[in-house]
């Protein structure tokens, strides 16, 4: 896997679609309805609705053409379908302990997928940088905020 690719796990993907779907089909109609309805109403300058619904509608077309040029450049990549289970690539849950943390599990994931709080961090931050490719029982050195840290990784798991 080539370290400048944008990869997503088929989860992460039909999550983003399934935001696109619900913008495109649902918020974005409903925000155009209340505009052309704030619209009827006279004075536009000092019309709440109108002026809050056409902010929301550049927000929601922002969103929208996000979503529409990330989903272009995406490529989906199964965890489930690694080969290679004895070493550390996309997808895979590492368990890793360090001397301040004696387990922590992490999830190495893309850059649409980061979610801190369930332990999914970026295959492209210096911790997941640092455990592309190694096997149980490396030790890495990692640059941190806080200075260099050293990992040891004690399981990896794909799903």
């Amino acid at each position: 896997m080539n370290g400048s690719a944008e990869y997503i796990t088929p989860q992460g993907l039909a999550r983003l679609k399934k935001e696109l779907d619900t913008l495109w089909e649902q918020e974005r109609p409903a925000v155009v309805r209340t505009v052309h309805w704030a619209a009827g109403n006279g004075d536009r300058s000092e019309n709440g609705d109108y002026i809050y619904g056409k902010k929301r509608l550049r927000q929601i077309d922002s969103r929208v053409r996000f979503l529409r040029k990330r989903l272009e450049i995406l490529t989906v990549v199964d965890p489930a379908g690694q080969k290679n289970r004895d070493r550390v690539y996309f997808g895979a849950t590492v368990t890793v302990a360090t001397q301040s943390h004696p387990s922590r599990t992490v999830t190495l994931v893309g850059r649409d997928e980061i979610d801190t709080d369930k332990g999914h961090i970026s295959m492209f931050s210096p911790i997941g940088r640092a455990l592309m490719g190694k096997t149980v029982g490396a030790w890495v050195v990692v640059d941190t905020p806080s200075g260099e840290d050293e990992i040891e990784i004690l399981d990896i798991a794909y799903p």
